[in-house]
């Protein structure tokens, strides 16, 4: 993942091969960093999980509730995957040695650049791993819900919204992490001037959280006639879904609700009803809609899920801020602008908190968010150590 469900799979790609000095030293290197990984994920504690999730996938009344049965399901199938990672890779780590001394032994040069592959593909594929148990923050487990809004920019920023919402949906059609759209307002002239998405695979959150902040695009615009070049910016909004447990009491008295007509582009069935639900949280001002299912119920119990996840996201960053007060550090270690799109006068893309940059901007346009993801998440886990050691 960074994440993954079922084979769980993390940012960042396979490293290219290099020639290997001391092959022994580095077998032997990552034993121990995949030894480690073993000991922070508990694959006994994972074997003992799967067995109680197979016990109650198999209550003949589980579907009862499909909900339940839904969260049961995934995270059997998100354990499983887990166990059968772990256990393939320390197989592989284990099996190595063994082709590596057949290869000395017989000279032969074919098992030998075959070695050299596979030490490359599994030193990739443990440092994925090695990232997904960075992610222990109290909500990094969760489903991710993903706000996407147009800012300064006129209607380039609109587009550029639009731009990012696909490029995190085709990261997770990548991943095969399922997605479900809630809400998007179309702007009038291109784009949108908003939307809304879950990601639902465990650790979405954990993964997606440092996608958080301001998008700056940079590009000769499409929509200036005097093709002049324009900077736009996009916000980025990343919260955990709720989940039972969390308790986040929503009084009907709190909440007004108002009901329209579902807009979009085309002439799609759900515009021809007032199905559309509007929620306006009258305490915090918070408001949220949605518009993709025909139900009215469906919708407005799809809003109620964007809203407590949103207000638990509120009582989170009280609670961080007044710990922030208790120490004396007031200030936001976030920043606001994240990341750089630019599109002219050369192509490039640069996370401006990691240094992370690269020149294929095609590609992290079309989903290729692993390694920016990868490096967010390791910037995250040493500012959230600095801080924690009054740094």
């Amino acid at each position: 993942m960074i994440i993954a469900v079922g084979g769980c799979q993390s940012p960042g790609g396979v490293k290219s091969a290099v020639v290997t000095t001391d092959l022994p030293a580095e077998l032997k290197e990552l034993d121990v960093t995949l030894s480690s990984i073993e000991a922070v994920m508990d694959l006994d504690r994972l074997r003992a999980e799967a067995a109680e999730l197979e016990q109650e996938s198999s209550r003949p009344d589980l579907w009862d509730d499909p909900e339940v049965a839904q969260r049961v399901t995934s995270r059997l199938s998100y354990v499983q995957g887990d166990i059968r990672r772990v256990e393939e890779l320390r197989r592989r780590v284990d099996d190595l040695p063994v082709l590596h001394a057949m290869a000395q032994e017989e000279d032969d040069a074919a098992t030998k650049a075959e070695v050299e592959r596979e030490l490359a593909t599994l030193r990739g594929q443990i440092d994925e791993l090695e990232v997904r148990t960075l992610l222990s923050g109290e909500y990094d487990l969760r489903e991710a819900l993903v706000t996407i809004r147009s800012e300064a920019g006129g209607v380039d920023a609109a587009d550029f919204a639009e731009m990012l919402m696909r490029m995190y949906l085709r990261w997770a059609e990548r991943h095969n992490y399922p997605t479900e759209v809630y809400d998007t307002s179309y702007a009038e002239e291109a784009g949108i001037k908003s939307a809304t998405f879950a990601v639902k695979v465990p650790y979405a959150y954990g993964t997606l959280s440092v996608e958080q902040g301001t998008h700056r695009l940079v590009r000769i615009s499409p929509f200036d006639n005097q093709g002049r070049r324009q900077t736009s910016f996009a916000g980025v909004e990343v919260v955990p879904v709720v989940e039972q447990d969390d308790h986040v009491d929503v009084p009907d008295a709190d909440i007004r609700v108002d009901v329209f007509r579902s807009s979009g582009p085309g002439g799609q069935s759900v515009n021809t009803t007032d199905s559309a639900v509007r929620i306006t949280h009258l305490p915090t001002g918070t408001v949220v809609s949605c518009q993709n299912e025909k139900s009215q119920l469906q919708n407005r119990a799809a809003a109620m899920r964007v809203l407590q996840s949103r207000l638990l996201d509120l009582r989170r960053i009280e609670q961080r801020a007044e710990m922030d007060l208790l120490r004396g550090d007031g200030s936001n270690s976030w920043g606001n602008q994240m990341r750089s799109y630019v599109l002219h006068p050369y192509q490039m893309v640069k996370d401006l908190r990691t240094e992370y940059e690269t020149g294929n901007t095609g590609a992290v346009l079309d989903g290729d968010l692993d390694a920016f993801l990868e490096a967010g998440i390791r910037w995250k886990r040493k500012a959230q150590t600095a801080a924690g050691n009054g740094a």
